[in-house]
């Protein structure tokens, strides 16, 4: 199946591409790799009257400094993250994840904020910066504004987009040498959507202690009490039996297998990161 027909505009700017979004009578959605929004075009779950090419809007294409965090332009895709393109995001972290995304191909066209507003269960950026407890930036005619990345995925393919409004960046807090990182996923094959999922930050510098679950029946659920035990116990607080507790309480409703494979992400995402080899 193909796409409806529809018009195609390349954005110069952000606020051409806002204007564009902002006219509700146009019907226009935004595209930069197309690697969510493609398909779903070609088997028609959507049909735009105009689709707004925002991939080369220098806004959205810039990694900045902004204080004590790195923004990081909604158009970066997962390769030039992954290949450090960019020196504020050469960090083990970002690169590690960005590097296990589907396949190169995709990688190669697919972006961090077209990920973000696809807002699939089992993608890699809503967990792992949820896990970094980084902000999105939202954009439309009015004005900007920000919110957590733990916050903006409300449930499947659902987020706190509202009309006429896009991703234009990512903020995220710089990754210093303190920080003790984990990203686990279990996949089918690689370059599949993770069955299971789990992401863990700590940094005694910042206070930041994190344990995200992924790859749910909604967004990302953060395992708060393990996570703290963890940052004042040490790693003899992640026993089995405390994972188990903390996954149970996270998927109340979700089957034995289900639960075993989450468990078994959270138990190798934490030994990365307190184990003696954590990165």
């Amino acid at each position: 199946m193909k796409a409806a027909a529809f018009e195609y505009v390349r954005a110069a700017s952000l606020p051409e591409a806002l204007r564009e979004f902002g006219d509700s009578s146009n019907g226009a959605k935004p595209i930069a790799g197309s690697q969510s929004m493609g398909p779903m075009l070609n088997l028609r779950l959507a049909r735009p009257a105009r689709v707004v090419d925002i991939s080369r809007v220098d806004e959205l294409r810039s990694v900045t400094a902004v204080g004590d965090l790195v923004r990081v332009g909604a158009a970066i895709t997962h390769a030039e993250i992954e290949d450090g393109n960019y020196e504020l995001l050469r960090n083990d972290f970002m690169q590690y994840v960005a590097s296990g995304i589907a396949y190169r191909a995709i990688r190669n066209r697919g972006t961090i904020g077209g990920s973000l507003a696809h807002a699939d269960p089992a993608a890699d950026w809503p967990l792992a910066l949820s896990t970094l407890d980084a902000r999105i930036e939202l954009a439309k005619t009015g004005g900007k504004r920000q919110v957590r990345a733990s916050e903006f995925m409300l449930g499947a393919f659902t987020t706190l987009l509202e009309e006429g409004e896009i991703i234009s960046a990512v903020l995220v807090p710089k990754i210093g040498v303190s920080l003790r990182w984990g990203y686990y996923k279990l996949c089918r094959k690689t370059g599949e959507f993770a069955h299971a999922s789990a992401s863990a930050a700590f940094d005694a510098q910042t206070g930041l202690a994190r344990v995200v679950l992924g790859a749910l029946d909604g967004p990302p659920m953060a395992l708060d009490v393990l996570a703290q035990s963890i940052a004042k116990q040490g790693p003899s607080a992640a026993t089995a039996e405390a994972i188990a507790a903390s996954v149970a309480d996270a998927m109340p409703n979700a089957d034995a297998i289900d639960r075993s494979m989450h468990e078994a992400v959270v138990e190798r995402c934490l030994a990365q990161a307190l184990g003696s080899s954590a990165r």
